[in-house]
């Protein structure tokens, strides 16, 4: 690690099975039942899986059919992000009682920086078993964190003793718990990028730590500097509170290919309205137009308009988005439509900084 790097007390709270876990909180008749939310249909998705649903193989973004031939056995329950939406606030609602420095990721986890909290707790390690119990206390549902000196680390350690469980990697144990590491278990290195580490001969940290920057860079561009530095303990990416949203889109996935213009134009007003309510609701408007195609043989086609002023009301954005329908001929029969609008005026916000602290290596975690 650098030594002149700030030690931080990170800690990265990941919910168990959040959407599952929710529905059977709600509907007791479903514990212990293997159940996936969402996945229903021909062309589901399945969104989430509870625990008893994964020892089958069934998991998120696994196609609905594939997962009820997998657990024959198999609940398929509508979602209601409605209702994930309410009980995340109410997490979020515990967090912040013990530090303003919380980085949302997605309704279900967070990043924490704790190196100075409201409590006035020096341990890291006893505030996320704090946290935990106080969400299963209050809400029902069981959480896993990871705590250690950076975002990266504490990502990793909340992955390890799932489900309700926690793992603290202390300042002095970074670096051999990456050295042990399977490469698979690194945020940040998908199936593709793992398969090409295989056969480069990295399996391991410690296989990772051998490689120069250089190689690295040669073989996996922009990214090598990065996988360079988390081997080592470096990952520079603060906790930052009020993450500025870079875009905001909605997609619909249709139950039959759509192969006529004329159909598609009534489906992307329905998501054009959509893409209004949320920029509504969030207060942001954005320059940048972009329609997703995604055609039957599953590719993935965009396009994207930038106007000279910012827009929000649905019926710039759907003119907008028939334009770009209509730019060039399709190339095949559409299975799925989005919407989505960046370049928000909320891009030239000042983001708020963090407060970091510059701390002895040995200290309580």
């Amino acid at each position: 690690m650098s030594a002149d790097l700030p030690i931080r007390k990170i800690i990265h709270v990941d919910m168990d099975a959040f959407y599952a876990s929710v529905e059977q909180l709600d509907h007791p008749e479903l514990k212990g039942k293997p159940i996936a939310v969402g996945g229903g249909g021909k062309r589901g998705v399945v969104s989430a899986a509870s625990y008893e649903a994964r020892k089958f193989g069934v998991k998120s973004a696994m196609a609905g059919n594939l997962a009820a031939k997998l657990c024959p056995e198999l609940i398929f329950v509508k979602p209601r992000f409605e209702r994930y939406g309410e009980i995340s606030k109410k997490i979020r609602k515990i967090f912040f009682e013990y530090t303003d420095l919380v980085e949302p990721l997605s309704l279900d986890e967070a990043y924490l920086d704790v190196t100075e909290n409201k409590k006035g707790n020096p341990s890291a390690s006893l505030i996320a078993q704090d946290i935990r119990e106080r969400i299963f206390t209050e809400l029902g549902l069981t959480a896993s964190a990871g705590i250690s000196i950076n975002k990266f680390i504490a990502k990793v350690a909340s992955d390890y003793n799932k489900p309700n469980g926690q793992k603290t990697v202390n300042p002095e144990e970074v670096l051999p718990f990456l050295e042990e590491l399977d490469i698979r278990k690194f945020y940040g290195v998908g199936k593709v990028t793992a398969e090409k580490m295989y056969q480069l001969g990295i399996f391991t940290g410690a296989d990772l730590k051998q490689k120069s920057l250089e190689f690295l860079e040669e073989h996996f561009g922009k990214s090598g500097a990065y996988y360079y530095e988390v081997v080592r303990g470096i990952h520079r990416s603060e906790v930052k509170p009020n993450r500025i949203r870079k875009s905001l889109a909605a997609e619909r996935t249709f139950s039959e290919n759509l192969s006529s213009e004329v159909f598609m134009l009534e489906k992307l007003d329905h998501i054009a309205d959509e893409v209004a309510r949320r920029l509504a609701k969030s207060k942001v408007s954005g320059k940048t137009v972009t329609l997703k195609i995604k055609y039957s043989d599953f590719t993935l086609q965009t396009r994207s308009k930038t106007l000279p002023y910012f827009i929000s009301e649905k019926a710039l954005i759907l003119e907008t988005t028939k334009e770009l329908l209509y730019q060039e001929k399709l190339q095949n029969s559409v299975r799925l439509l989005g919407i989505s609008l960046s370049n928000l005026n909320t891009e030239t916000e000042k983001k708020p900084e963090a407060k970091t602290v510059s701390v002895q290596l040995k200290f309580e975690f």
